[in-house]
């Protein structure tokens, strides 16, 4: 019989009997010899085309565990490269925050279990010739390959931003970047809508599976702001400065032991009928030296016009001067702060509580004195000694990023609270090669030097620090230093001013 013949009975026979599979056409079965054993390039190619809401053409095959590896490994590699960008300057890596992250995708790989229809196999030939992807290795391997250029371009833009590589006013406004978050995450929830319904169908579970996805990102953004990268200053400083270390030896121990006692036995007593002014100076972070400058000078400034020599505790983390300072750590700052009410009068003399350092967004005041361990101060740490101790009358000013929300915590109606910043903005000055910070500058090197005020020095100082801000090119914009005045601490400051000058 001659071969076209043969074909010809075989279709016969497959019409007459419907049990029998359909043979393949010489067409399905190239196909078929394509589609088996797909490569993890194939893989990601066809992951990429989803990104675009194309349709995956990977028919009912499963990827081996091998390919799924090698997916996810360079999907977290490059994650990690780009979100480098997020931070300007020295960072340094935490892999809790970034593996903290991946929750939801273990979230979203469980519900695709639940949601997508079963198969009993890595292959499903039904499922290649229809064209419909099966399988929860499938969609996870496409679903990760489709979150490539989502990231690619989203972390582009910000890292250009970041890192200061384009410059256009309105990437500095708020609105922008909140826009840019907006469109990409509209981006990645519809590419994985997309590519539940092209497993699961339009079903009530793919329904769910969906909320799910979109409950969790907005979780994320909401609960989990830890980030994969963290800004270190310390970093840079310790590669480049060739400064001298700070060595904890014995006798650096038994220096700062002394040097505290002899410090707290000349700390000057009270005068009766006087309201004094006590200062308290706190500078953590030693890899900087422009904190050492603007501690030192604001403890000049209240000893020269405030009256207050003798009465002003200088806490300073620095290399040189371990055998001059006590150190500025949490523990001393609490010791510090009893000491001083030990000799002031509580509730009518005066404590002024100065603080420079770097600021982070979660309002905690860095601290660093490498190789002593310092940790960070929080506003409620300083609220919560001076409260302990008792001392009623506070001026308290920080010289920080992000310092302004460092007011809330402290204000109350017996203290003036003062900040070098708002709560969500930069301050500025303190750099490696800034001499103050424009704060301690503006408000204590500037203005406390023509006026007792505080209210008016902080008045006069902002809208100097603002044009200084403008002409050294600040781009995150104005820091907008903060000020709270409680109502019973006015006439004691008052009371203070006309003392000081005499009228």
């Amino acid at each position: 019989m001659p071969w076209h013949d043969a074909a010809m009975h075989d279709s016969d026979l497959q019409a007459t009997l419907p049990g029998i599979p359909e043979p393949l056409t010489d067409t399905a079965r190239s196909d078929r010899h394509t589609w088996a054993g797909l490569s993890t390039a194939r893989w990601l190619a066809e992951g990429l085309r989803s990104a675009f809401f194309q349709a995956p053409r990977v028919g009912g095959h499963a990827p081996t565990p091998a390919q799924v590896l090698m997916v996810a490994a360079l999907v977290s590699v490059l994650e990690i490269t780009l979100l480098r960008l997020d931070i300007a300057g020295p960072a340094r890596f935490d892999v809790q925050a970034w593996l903290s992250s991946w929750w939801s995708t273990g979230l979203g790989v469980a519900l695709a279990w639940w949601a997508f229809p079963k198969m009993s196999g890595v292959a499903d030939p039904a499922g290649s010739r229809s064209g419909r992807p099966r399988g929860i290795a499938a969609f996870f391997v496409l679903w990760l390959a489709a979150s490539l250029p989502n990231l690619v371009l989203g972390q582009a833009v910000i890292g250009a931003i970041t890192q200061g590589w384009v410059s256009a006013a309105v990437f500095e406004q708020a609105w922008f970047y909140w826009a840019l978050y907006g469109v990409f995450t509209a981006w990645s929830l519809a590419v994985t809508w997309v590519l539940i319904a092209r497993f699961a169908g339009l079903g009530w579970r793919a329904f769910v599976l969906m909320l799910a996805m979109m409950a969790a990102t907005g979780l994320n953004l909401w609960q989990f702001e830890a980030r994969a990268w963290v800004s270190d200053p310390d970093l840079a400083a310790r590669a480049e400065d060739t400064r001298p270390r700070l060595r904890l030896s014995q006798e650096t121990l038994e220096a700062q032991q002394a040097l505290w006692q002899r410090m707290v036995a000349a700390i000057a007593p009270e005068r009766p009928g006087v309201t004094d002014v006590y200062g308290l100076v706190f500078a953590p972070y030693a890899a900087e030296d422009v904190f050492l400058r603007e501690s030192t000078l604001v403890s000049a400034v209240l000893a020269e016009r405030f009256d207050a020599q003798g009465r002003v505790i200088h806490l300073l983390n620095h290399a040189g001067t371990a055998t001059t300072h006590p150190w500025a750590t949490t523990l001393n700052l609490q010791r510090a702060i009893e000491a001083l009410a030990q000799r002031m009068d509580r509730d009518k003399d005066l404590l002024v509580v100065y603080m420079t350092s770097h600021g982070a967004r979660d309002f905690k005041l860095a601290a660093s004195h490498w190789p002593l361990e310092v940790p960070p101060l929080s506003p409620t740490e300083l609220r919560a000694a001076l409260d302990q101790a008792g001392i009623r009358n506070r001026v308290i000013a920080v010289s920080a990023c992000y310092s302004g929300g460092w007011v809330n915590v402290l204000a109350d109606d017996h203290s003036l609270v003062m900040t070098a910043a708002d709560a969500t903005h930069t301050s500025y000055g303190c750099g490696q090669l800034s001499e103050l910070t424009f704060f301690g500058r503006a408000v204590f090197d500037e203005q406390l030097r023509k006026t007792r005020s505080f209210e008016k020095a902080f008045a006069a100082a902002v809208p100097v620090i603002q044009q200084r801000e403008i002409e050294a090119g600040k781009t995150d914009g104005f820091s907008n230093p903060q000020i709270r005045v409680g109502e019973k601490i006015k006439p004691v400051l008052q009371a203070l001013e006309q003392r000081l000058t005499g009228r």
